[in-house]
């Protein structure tokens, strides 16, 4: 997946608010970018509730900011296993964004959403940071489905709506049918 998703404020608040989370709060921003805010979806004391966090993470080792994970091997990975076993949070969205060049080299833009025009749920992972005066994030990724295959390699981990309290709340070991993206038509545009 590449760096960039849209939050479309109305269809984010209004699907939360009516189905989640009362008085869930988000930014408009139609092309969220690595180091913005970003509003999430956490657990705490078993209360569903919002926190907003700076999406990427730069360790001492790092060269850049690093805002994906893959979701095969999150529970593996030092930078990554202790927040995927404590710090498991949801990204609500509109849609994300893949640049593909076409045979001319011309990189060409395309957005996937859902075709029910519902807010997308990616899985993530955040880190609580005093530096920074909110917590960071890192998105997963997963293999893609059939319809995104052809676009890119990789694609956000979407959670389905009903399966957003067992990501949040479940032990780690309970969470792993959910580390794949099933199958499911996206909307495809061009941009």
């Amino acid at each position: 997946m590449c760096g960039r998703f849209a939050v479309n404020k109305q269809q984010v608040e209004n699907w939360l608010t009516a189905n989640l989370l009362a008085g869930f709060q988000c930014n408009e921003n139609l092309d969220l970018r690595p180091s913005q805010e970003v509003s999430t979806l956490i657990k705490s004391d078993d209360t569903l509730c919002q926190q907003n966090s700076l999406w990427g993470i730069k360790p001492a080792w790092a060269k850049k900011l690093i805002i994906n994970a893959q979701a095969e091997t999150v529970a593996q990975k030092p930078t990554f296993k202790q927040a995927f076993k404590q710090q498991r949070c949801i990204i609500p969205c509109s849609s994300w964004f893949e640049w593909q060049s076409d045979a001319a080299g011309k990189k060409c833009k395309y957005q996937f959403k859902l075709e029910q025009q519902t807010p997308l749920f990616m899985a993530g992972i955040y880190y609580q940071a005093q530096d920074y005066g909110l917590p960071l994030l890192v998105t997963l990724t997963s293999k893609p489905t059939n319809d995104c295959a052809p676009y890119h390699q990789r694609m956000p981990l979407l959670v389905k709506p009903e399966k957003i309290n067992d990501w949040l709340s479940k032990d780690q070991s309970l969470v792993v049918p959910l580390l794949s993206t099933a199958e499911q038509k996206f909307q495809i545009l061009a941009c």
